[in-house]
């Protein structure tokens, strides 16, 4: 099934996370109906607003714009939001083992 193209992915990350439009809007300061209109895109997902709502999703501002959670392994997602950030560059480096790819440093 193909869903249809959008701005951004913040409803999906928003329903991908379980939480109503009012709790996603409780926990950044805002209203229900400014998170309506940031999924619709009749408000701007600025690079504010993007700080304030990635973290609170478990994701990055980047994945609310060019990545639907569905098109990600959804135990990868799981897995990744449940590293400490302090612990986050020792999981990427076990990563790059696995793939064989070195680091971009």
């Amino acid at each position: 099934m193909t869903r249809p193209e959008s701005k951004n992915h913040l409803r999906a990350w928003r329903e991908f996370r379980a939480l109503t439009q009012e709790k996603l809007a409780a926990k950044v300061g805002t209203t229900a109906a400014v998170i309506s209109l940031l999924e619709n895109g009749q408000r701007s997902l600025s690079a504010n607003w993007l700080r304030r709502l990635a973290p609170v999703l478990q994701t990055t501002p980047g994945f609310l714009l060019d990545h639907h959670p569905d098109d990600l392994a959804r135990e990868i997602l799981d897995l990744w939001s449940n590293i400490p950030k302090r612990r986050q560059s020792e999981a990427i480096a076990a990563l790059r083992a696995f793939s064989g790819k070195r680091s971009a440093r």
